[in-house]
């Protein structure tokens, strides 16, 4: 039943990231109106580097894939992780405390946990 619970978990973080990656490209989520000028100022610093969201979105979409694939999770994992501290940064460093990104943070830590042994000669090297 774990097994079960962990997979969908997975599934559904995996497609959000795969979301989000797509929408990078093709843009079909609007942006609110009613963003922070802090917020507005980051996202336009980050445009000026014209090869970094094209980036993100290919880790994102990758990364997403493999998740979903157990066999391949643990990999997955390891694409996501640094993209998920990025989102958790930008999270708490505006206040914004949407605990969407916790809960995939924690889904995030808890697939690594369950894949611990795909890890562990990567650590004892």
């Amino acid at each position: 039943m774990k097994n079960k619970i962990l997979f969908v978990a997975c599934l559904l973080t995996g497609l959000m990231f795969i979301n989000a990656g797509l929408n990078k490209f093709f843009n079909y989520i609007p942006m609110p109106e009613d963003l922070p000028q802090e917020v507005m100022t980051m996202f336009e610093a980050m445009m000026t580097i014209t090869w970094l969201m094209p980036l993100i979105a290919i880790f994102e979409i990758i990364g997403g894939a493999l998740l979903i694939i157990p066999k391949w999770r643990a990999l997955g994992i390891l694409i996501l992780v640094p993209l998920m501290v990025g989102i958790l940064a930008h999270h708490i460093t505006l206040g914004d405390y949407n605990p969407l990104p916790f809960v995939m943070a924690a889904i995030l830590i808890w697939a690594a946990f369950e894949n611990k042994e795909k890890y562990l000669p990567i650590i004892k090297s």
